[in-house]
């Protein structure tokens, strides 16, 4: 006990030292600076700005509760990191959960570790502190690596080495970026999971992903499911496809992208010796296949 008296001690000693306008920290060169940084300081609240560059966007009422609870009971285990901006003023790089939690619970003050950097450094920070986080989802994790990309101009190789991922994985998260926007909301509120998003990523068509979008909510399908459905879709049976497309006359190959556009769906044609025929419209859910009678009901 005396051991962590000594430590908050210290901590409060160092704020002091900061809020002296006399010796005013701004660089690692500064005079005091050594004992500073690397040490934990407590801050109050006021003086702390939250970080534009935070690359989590949603924030759970419900778990910020059951944080601000914990640290009721426990205290704050792990400090927050924050970054000077100025005399007496800070900027969040990381920790911005416990920081909301601390003022839910009205304190006046919350330790950190002081860092001194500039905006790109802080944006470099903030990203790669928290692709480390376990509770981002993959969505989050994915704009943060283009952010990286974008902002501070870093190759996919360099990301691998700062956040010690391999590339194939930092590749595999961008990939999601190129998903329908809904989709995206879809595994950003836990609906379907980043295995989900990967098989959806083989289909071109944005309608055809939605449509089995709509298929994994509706019928709970598994990752593996969802991965068979799409190879269906992406590779037919060739061999069937073309013994029907050398039997199918030339008015129905003409007329077959007519069918095609109104239904929404590829339509599968097959014609006998005979003459005769079969069309086959496929449908990948019970909305789809409701929509599909709508058009055939509107037709009459």
């Amino acid at each position: 006990m005396a051991k962590a008296n000594k430590k908050q001690a210290l901590g409060r000693g160092l704020s002091a030292l900061l809020k002296d306008p006399d010796n005013d920290i701004q660089s690692a060169q500064d005079k005091n600076a050594d004992k500073v940084i690397g040490n934990i300081v407590e801050l109050d609240l006021e003086d702390i700005e939250v970080n534009p560059f935070q690359p989590r966007t949603n924030f759970s009422e419900e778990s910020l509760r059951e944080l601000a609870s914990s640290i009721k009971e426990l205290g704050i285990i792990q400090p927050i990191t924050v970054r000077k901006i100025g005399h007496n003023q800070y900027q969040l790089v990381s920790g911005e959960r416990r920081f909301r939690a601390s003022k839910l619970l009205e304190l006046e003050t919350i330790p950190a570790y002081v860092r001194i950097a500039n905006d790109q450094e802080s944006l470099e920070m903030a990203l790669v502190e928290n692709i480390q986080r376990q509770d981002l989802d993959p969505i989050e994790i994915a704009l943060s690596y283009q952010r990286l990309i974008d902002e501070i101009n870093l190759t996919q190789e360099q990301m691998s080495e700062r956040v010690g991922k391999k590339r194939s994985t930092i590749t595999n998260y961008l990939r999601l970026l190129k998903l329908d926007p809904i989709i995206q909301t879809g595994m950003r509120d836990g609906f379907i999971s980043m295995g989900h998003g990967r098989a959806l990523i083989a289909i071109d068509d944005t309608s055809t992903q939605l449509d089995i979008y709509e298929s994994i909510l509706t019928k709970k399908l598994s990752v593996r499911e969802t991965e068979s459905m799409v190879r269906n879709i992406n590779t037919p049976n060739t061999k069937a496809s073309n013994k029907t497309d050398n039997e199918i006359p030339t008015f129905i190959k003409t007329g077959i992208n007519s069918f095609s556009e109104y239904f929404g769906h590829k339509i599968d044609v097959k014609v006998s010796k005979n003459g005769k025929g079969k069309i086959t419209i496929p449908f990948h859910s019970e909305e789809d296949f409701n929509r599909i009678k709508k058009l055939v009901e509107g037709a009459k």
